[in-house]
Parts: structure tokens; sequence; C-alpha cells
């Protein structure tokens, strides 16, 4: 038995969550592609593939089911309609010659459904194919990439998002990362499991990342808006909200565009229905536009109010018809809140209210959640954090339990 999918908040008992476990895409980097990929550093993969199997096992023991990305891929490619979706989006864009192409439409097309998964993931180099060969992959370097790798599907929170029973398929703005949607978006539409799972926004619309998304309570949803998240993609989502009637406020929230404030999800997220952990450096900067449905033109489409923009936590506290959204700061002084900021100590998973897990090395953050009546549940994440994202970020929560 499953449990039903949706979620309504970032804090209600986490139930099923899928995650991926670092794989051979991360193999695949070097210091010469890591910054095109977007990795800031080189995984040693066995131990970030050891912190992994301990991350989802903390999950298990607290009765979450873990499902897994390549795994639920590798049984909807068992689809034909699957199979040929997933490889013409795959070829669809990429610069090799007609030659190579066709070649690997074959090559895809003929893999059985784990290896296709792999060739999908894991990417296909100019010097492992037997054939397709022709001017451009002649004048190509040998170890140039056919097919990128995706060393960053590690991160499953940014490519879909569940609001309420339905799942948003956001839409990546990094090339690099434009296939991890269009992959997230199969499964959603061919795996069993999802066969009735209705489906808002999409990889082909306006850019939205999950990161950039906080259920702050039942019917008030945050996004911030900035480096991946456009406010055209912000206000398309805002619209399919309200039109189906899953949440009555949104949120914009400018993010700031520097490195370590890539997500809203970097700089904020929820441990209890009333408590955010917060980087200091933006708690009395950070701003949010209320906007709310607003009736309908003569033509149906929905209209919306936009409210002048007002400090996100006074903004926030309003939309959840609350005093005071309590915020905990990273770090106990601006050096160690800096520090902690870049290793991810915002960034924590709720599995439960007050329970939230987090990298253990944020030593300071994690005393400040514990002293404000928050258990933490360690984990390692030495090379986990080598791309720039902590438990939030490697975890798509597919069911909690409603909050009151």
């Amino acid at each position: 038995m499953t449990a039903p999918h949706g979620a309504d908040s970032e804090v209600g008992r986490l139930r099923t969550v899928m995650l991926h476990r670092p794989g051979d895409e991360l193999k695949r980097l070097t210091p010469r592609n890591n910054d095109k990929l977007l990795f800031d550093g080189i995984p040693w993969v066995a131990r970030a593939q050891d912190e992994h199997d301990a991350f989802a096992e903390a999950l298990r023991i607290r009765d979450v089911e873990v499902l897994y990305l390549t795994e639920l891929l590798t049984e909807s490619l068992a689809d034909e309609a699957a199979r040929a979706s997933a490889i013409e989006t795959t070829l669809a864009d990429l610069d090799i010659g007609g030659t190579m192409r066709g070649y690997l439409a074959g090559l895809l097309g003929d893999a059985p459904p784990e290896e296709l998964t792999t060739h999908l993931t894991t990417g296909i180099r100019n010097d492992e194919v037997r054939g397709g060969f022709g001017l451009v992959t002649s004048l190509l370097p040998h170890d140039a990439f056919l097919i990128d790798p995706l060393p960053n599907l590690l991160f499953t929170r940014d490519s879909s998002v569940w609001v309420r029973d339905r799942v948003a398929i956001t839409s990546l703005a990094m090339p690099a990362r434009k296939r991890e949607t269009q992959l997230t978006e199969l499964i959603y539409h061919f795996h069993p499991r999802f066969a009735a799972t209705p489906r808002i926004h999409g990889h082909h619309y306006e850019h939205v990342e999950g990161g950039d998304v906080l259920l702050l309570a039942p019917g008030v949803i945050a996004v911030g808006v900035g480096e991946r998240t456009t406010p055209a993609g912000a206000e398309r989502l805002a619209m399919q909200v309200f039109d189906n009637d899953l949440a009555h406020t949104v949120l914009a929230v400018p993010i700031a565009q520097e490195r370590a404030t890539m997500h809203l999800d970097t700089v904020c997220t929820m441990v209890d229905a009333d408590k955010v952990v917060m980087y200091p450096n933006v708690a009395n900067t950070l701003t949010a536009y209320a906007v709310t449905p607003d009736g309908r033109a003569d033509d149906g489409s929905l209209l919306l109010r936009v409210a002048d923009a007002e400090p996100f936590l006074v903004a926030a506290a309003k939309a959840l018809e609350i005093d005071t959204l309590h915020h905990i700061d990273t770090g106990l002084d601006p050096v160690t809140a800096e520090r902690e900021q870049w290793d991810d100590g915002n960034n924590t998973l709720a599995v439960a209210p007050r329970v939230a897990m987090a990298y253990e090395r944020n030593d300071e953050t994690n005393s400040r959640l514990e002293d404000a009546g928050i258990e933490v549940v360690r984990i390692a994440g030495s090379e986990l954090g080598s791309g720039r994202g902590g438990p939030r970020c490697m975890s798509c929560p597919i069911a909690r339990d409603p909050l009151p």
C-alpha cells in the first residue's frame, strides 16, 4: 500500500520521497567540464554514494518510502511510447549532424530499458560510439560528449514540485539541466504509479525551478524569482495554482543574483509550521510581493492582484494568518553564517513538524535549530555538497501528511 500522492506544506510528515543515488554521471565530471555541467567540484563518487545511502536509510528509519528516479525511469521506458518520446527529446537539440543523429537514434532505440536509462543519464562520448562517423564527429575531440551527462539529477527537488494532489513539472533555466525536466515529465506521464496524477506547468513553459518553490502552508506558496526562476515563470505558476484552486496566495520573492543564493531554498527553508531557518544576511532585506486572484477578464482569463512589496517575514506571516513567522539564523556570527550558508546550512529537509535533516558539518546552525526546539537528524555531506545542495535539494517529496 502506498500513501496518496501530494503535499500541502514543507513540514507535514513525509511519507514518500524521490531521490537519485549518485551514479556514473558524476564520474564524467572533470576540471574542464564541471563549470559547464554546473558542479563546483569533482566529487569522490564512492564516498558520495555512501553518504547518499546513509541519507536514504535515515529516511527509511522514519518510515519514509524512498523511490529512486532512475528506477522509475527504467520502469517507464518499458513503454514503447515512453521510449520514443525519450529518444526524440534527447536528440532534438543536439548539434551533432544528421549522420550521428541517425546512428544514435538506432543505438538508443535498440537499447533495453536499463541501458537506455544509463545512456540518457550518464551520456555518450564521441570515443564511445562505433558508427555514425561524419564530418561533425571527425572534428570533435575524442572525449567530447555527444549526449551530455546529467550530474545534477542528484537534486531531484528542482525538476518537479507537488502542490496538493498535482505535480508541477518545472522548467529548468540552464541548458545543462534542460533534459532533467523532460525525463521527470516522462516518469509522471508514463509510469503506472502516476498514471492518474494531474500535472501543471511543464518543461516547455517559462522557467520555474523547484528549489525556488516553498509550500509555506496549505494555500500559501512562496516562489523565488532570480537567477533560475523568471518573473514570467512565477506568474504562470501563480495563475495555474489559482485556476486549479491549489492556493489562495503566492508570494513572489526577488532573490539576489549571488552564487551562494541560487534558489530561495538556499537562503530559507521551513522547519515547523511557523519557523524557518534563514541566512541572516538576507533576513532583513528579503522582500515579497503578495499575489492573489482578482476576478476574470471579459474573455475569462484570470486577473491577478499584486500587492506592494513588504519584508518577506511580514508578508509571509500575513498570508499564513499568524502573528510572527519565526526565523532561526544560520550560524552564530557573521563569519560562521557566511561559511555555513555556503555549506548548505539553510537547506534542510523537514521530515515532520520540528524534525529536520541537515548536514552534520554545520554545527552552529544545527545547535541553533536544537535550541529552538527542532530535532536535527544529522547526515554526512562532504561529497554530496560538492554540487552546492543540501538535503532539501536532494529530495522531491511525493507524499506528505496534510497539516491541520
